[in-house]
Formats: C-alpha cells, structure tokens, sequence
C-alpha cells in the first residue's frame, strides 16, 4: 500500500474504522486471514513465527490514528463546536479546510454515507480588537462551518460525536520531501506493511495500534496480550530543524536518517538495544541521527512497562509541523526506518545476545 493512500486516509483517535480496514485487507492478503486479528481495543495483531526458536519475541508497533477534531455541538447558526482529538496547537487551526464525518460504504441495505466538507472559523480580524490580535484563540473559540443554515440542518448533518480530519491530500514536496496530514504515524504503518514480506529470525509481531494520540491505549492492551521480549516502536517525531534553532538545540533533522531514541518522557531505551541500533546503521550504511532532546513521549513507554518489563527502543521519521493540518517529512528518512528494523530483525546474531541479557548489568 502506498503511503500516500494511507495518509489520505481519515482516522481520528478512538475513530480508525477506514484505516484499520485497509490495514486488515492487507495483512490478511500477505499472510492469511488465519494470522491476522482484531483485538477488543481495535488493534490490528499480525504474527510471523520466525527461523530460530531460540530468538526473543519482538513486538512491532505502529499507530494507525492521527491527530484531529470532534463535534461537540451545533449553534443556532449552524456552526459546529468541536473539541481537539490528540494534542494541537489551536494556532494551526484557523481557515483551515477539513471533512466532517466519514465516507462509508452500503451496508446492511443503508445508503451510503460521504463525509462533508467544512472550514475551520473564528471571530472575523476586523472585528476583533488589538488586545484579542495578542492572544491565541482557544478551541473553545473556534467553530467548523459546513454551510448549515440553521442547528437542526447543522445537527442533522454531525451529530455530537462526529469526526472532523484535515483535508490535506498528500503530495510530492521539494527534492524528496512529502507533505501531508496524519505523516504520523502513518510512515510508521506504510513501514511496518512492507516488512511483513520479511523473513526474519525470530517470531515478530505487527501490531497497527489505536489511540496512540489520546494515550497510547490501544499498545497497552496489546503488549499485555503479546508479552514481547523486546518491543521496536516506529514513529514520526517532531523536526525542529527549520527556522533560526541553532544545530545543538534541533531536535532531529529531516533529512538526517532514522532517529533513534535514547530516552523520551515516556520511555528509556534498552542500553544494549540502543547501541546495537546504531552500530547496526553504522555498519549497513543506513542513514541514522540520535534524537538530541528529553522531549514527548509513544507507546515505547507503554510496551517497556509491561509484564516484568520489554526491552524496548524508538525508531522515528523526523517531520516539521508534526500535529497540524500539513506535516513534512523525507521520503530518505522514511526509508532509513525500514531498512533499520528490517536490519535489526534478521540479525539473528544481535537477537540472540539481546535474549541472553536479563537486563542491565
């Protein structure tokens, strides 16, 4: 599947429906409906049982939700009151352009069902005054207009409840760049599909998880279910890189390789694990960088706590503009994480010594 369907497709947090659909379809059109599954929580579990028994079980994970809105409510003017899904800053947000609902097929003798388009408003500049020029404007303050003419049509057309994603198609972008909405973490899943074509030393799990953005729930449930022996997440991260940051305060750079993780505010990674990531790079050429900064957190720090505990490590593909209506990112980096956890996964030799260590020494 290509990354640009993925992005294009609409998959709030606690709202994945169409993305966990194409997911499902494809996992079970490379391995079998018989090695795929759909947990409780929404997650999509596929499993390859791998050449060496000896080898740790590894879990891959990736997130299929994004960042966007809800509805909360309709005006009597028949604007729509939303609430953010996920972590967005409100100041991305204004007379941007989204799809209300989402489009769904004939079922169960229903018509089917297309999203609608809408426009992210606020209170018009010539009516506001210099001191609310100085402020950012709240959701709270913001409202989606779909041309309602009144709340009965507005309420009839989204409901409470209704999903609101950007409408922001994916396209080439400069020499080798991509711009889109929902880059995370949909790299993440278009790279986590590809390596299900692997033959790979260990048994390896692929877990397309859910509610990453509203708190990692759905790898909980998961980690739980699996009990890796070592838990791999791949990721986008924010890029800090464009602007006047100084080279030692960025972040990552896109276009610098794979960023590898050594600690964020949700997880610290596996010492042994980490250095076995990078001299894997080092030694296959792969392009790589370590993300320079204590800052945000995944699912890593979920799957590290389970059971007695997962060694566990970050691999992520630098974005700018991460959680807004158009992210960035390089096609190069999206290919560096591939081929990193393609790497690590059929290095039986790294495995095994990863299994013969309890932990820290």
């Amino acid at each position: 599947m290509e990354l640009k369907t993925l992005c294009e497709l609409k998959g709030i947090s606690g709202r994945e429906e169409p993305v966990r659909r194409a997911v499902y379809a494809a996992c079970a059109e490379k391995l079998g409906k018989d090695s795929v599954s759909i947990d409780k929580m929404g997650n999509v579990i596929a499993t390859k049982p791998g050449r060496d028994p000896s080898c740790p079980h590894v879990m891959l994970s990736a997130h299929m939700d994004e960042v966007g809105l809800m509805v909360i409510s309709a005006t009597e003017e028949g604007l729509l009151k939303v609430r953010s899904i996920g972590g967005i800053d409100p100041r991305v947000l204004v007379s941007k352009r989204v799809r209300v609902g989402y489009d769904e097929p004939v079922c169960q003798g229903k018509p089917d069902k297309k999203s609608i388009p809408g426009v992210i408003g606020a209170m018009a500049i010539h009516q506001q005054s210099p001191e609310d020029r100085k402020n950012v404007l709240p959701i709270e303050q913001l409202y989606v207009d779909i041309g309602a003419k009144d709340q009965a049509e507005a309420s009839a057309l989204a409901p409470a409840g209704t999903p609101v994603t950007f409408d922001t198609p994916y396209r080439d972008f400069g020499e080798g760049l991509a711009l889109s909405k929902a880059l995370d973490d949909r790299v993440g899943v278009y790279n986590l599909l590809r390596l299900l074509d692997g033959d790979f030393a260990g048994k390896t799990s692929f877990v397309f998880t859910c509610q990453e953005e509203v708190g990692c729930r759905g790898a909980i449930g998961a980690a739980f279910r699996l009990m890796p022996d070592i838990g791999i997440a791949l990721e986008g991260t924010t890029a800090n890189d464009a602007g006047d940051i100084q080279t030692t305060q960025q972040i990552c750079r896109v276009g610098g390789g794979v960023a590898v993780s050594f600690m964020d505010n949700a997880s610290l990674a596996q010492p042994e694990l980490f250095r076995g990531m990078l001299a894997l790079a080092q030694e296959k050429g792969i392009s790589h960088q370590v993300k320079m900064s204590v800052s945000g957190g995944n699912e890593g720090g979920f799957i590290q706590r389970t059971g007695s505990g997962v060694k566990t490590c970050v691999l992520s593909v630098p974005c700018r503009y991460i959680h807004s209506p158009a992210s960035v990112c390089a096609l190069g980096d999206v290919q560096a994480q591939y081929l990193l956890a393609k790497a690590f996964l059929e290095d039986a030799r790294l495995l095994s010594q990863l299994a013969n260590k309890e932990g820290q020494r």
